[in-house]
């Protein structure tokens, strides 16, 4: 009898407030190619270890389950950061892994996640080459953070870029109802370790009636202390509300993160990330003790990617598109790749489906460019502006259910 052709799909890293419409789309392209079924891990490639899984023609019944779970935020499958070790290191837990993909008879293997995830879709393609296995093992681009390399963006960016440039207007109108005859001081923390593409989405709050934020720290350029004291000092006694934006990772001549000037917690992950907190907080304090004026520190936290009810359109259009050319590329057999979104044009906006060698993209991050950063180091320019406002662009409104957003959930009693 000739082998059932199956899928398997897994969500791995930070979710996002679209990395359900690229399960979506490997879904449905799935089911339109023929796979026989298309499994998912549950809690990406650490569940697969546990033989966690689901057929998820249990889970999504209907086109309208299919539009549910593009408006879902957060891992409908679940996630996890999980970081494999190298093949010479344990081999045994790689012929478990193809134990499992060989009794659930899998053809290809597709791993939405970041840079870490694709480090994973990596050394799996090596493996399988290495053994002679047949399975194909496709990544689709998944961060908020858009720090993949050689993908124009990532999905996720958008919506999140949406979400915290509304947040920025919003919060600045709040400042200023707030500012006669006192001085207020905001400064806002936007995710972004090592590459400043979120925070520098703060730049889209201004517009005809806001004037945005008055200065943008991105953790590509050294900060310091005494330069941000300086020109926070000098924009205070010109205007009564000031906002500040900084990235999370901005980090000291010393190499220091802001945040562990406040003592900041230990932790970090499997991948070695240490985890950030606190800087508006610790800024916000310093700035409140020198300059003596009311101060207050906004962290937007995770509310950045699962925002879902702020999703763009053209953000979640490009992720179902992105899940789908996965499958696409696994049945005509590629394999050790990455989907990429390639830009054709910016006026009219429009974006087609690539693949690159996912060698090429593991372990290497896209920061902002130095030329997209104003020469002070404290704002974006228009090139970073009129790159990231088409990927804004658009609602992809919710299913309101009693004044609140419906998600499609997991069937908790199904399994494997």
């Amino acid at each position: 009898m000739a082998k059932k052709r199956n899928i398997i799909v897994g969500q791995s890293g930070g979710p996002t407030a679209v990395i359900n419409a690229s399960l979506a789309g490997v879904y449905k392209t799935a089911r339109e190619r023929g796979f026989h079924k298309v499994y998912g891990m549950l809690h990406g490639v650490q569940g697969l270890l546990d033989e966690q899984y689901v057929d998820l023609s249990t889970q999504i019944h209907s086109d309208m389950d299919i539009e549910l779970l593009k408006r879902t935020p957060s891992a409908f499958l679940g996630s996890c950061r999980y970081k494999l070790p190298e093949i010479h290191e344990n081999p045994e837990l790689y012929e478990k892994i193809f134990r499992i993909l060989d009794k659930l008879q899998i053809e290809a293997f597709i791993y939405i996640g970041g840079n870490d995830s694709m480090d994973t879709i990596k050394k799996l393609a090596d493996y399988a080459i290495i053994k002679g296995h047949t399975q194909k093992f496709l990544g689709v681009p998944k961060t908020i953070d858009n720090d993949l390399a050689l993908t124009d963006h990532t999905p996720g960016f958008g919506s999140a870029a949406k979400y915290i440039a509304a947040s920025t207007k919003e919060i600045i109108r709040d400042a200023l109802g707030l500012s006669y005859n006192k001085e207020n001081i905001t400064v806002l923390e936007i995710m972004g370790r090592n590459a400043g593409w979120l925070t520098g989405a703060t730049a889209l709050a201004k517009t005809e009636e806001c004037d945005g934020p008055d200065l943008i720290y991105l953790p590509e350029i050294t900060f310091d202390m005494d330069k941000f004291l300086g020109k926070v000092e000098d924009l205070v006694k010109k205007q009564k509300n000031v906002v500040v934006a900084v990235s999370e990772g901005i980090k000291l001549a010393d190499g220091r993160y802001v945040c562990e000037l406040s003592g900041g917690g230990d932790y970090v992950d499997a991948f070695g990330h240490k985890q950030l907190q606190g800087t508006a907080s610790y800024l916000a304090g310093f700035l409140g003790q020198k300059i003596g004026c009311k101060t207050r520190g906004v962290e937007f936290s995770t509310l950045q990617r699962c925002a879902s009810h702020m999703a763009s359109r053209t953000d979640i259009q490009e992720a179902f598109m992105v899940g789908g050319a996965a499958v696409k590329a696994a049945d005509e057999g590629d394999t050790g790749m990455m989907v990429v979104i390639d830009r054709k044009s910016d006026d009219p906006y429009i974006s087609v489906a690539g693949i690159y060698d996912v060698h090429r993209i593991a372990n290497n991050e896209k920061v902002v460019p130095r030329e997209w950063v104003n020469r002070e180091g404290n704002y974006v320019t228009d090139e970073f502006i009129a790159y990231a406002k088409p990927l804004i662009q658009g609602s992809y409104h919710p299913y309101m259910v009693n004044g609140l957003p419906q998600h499609l959930v997991l069937k908790k009693n199904v399994r494997k």
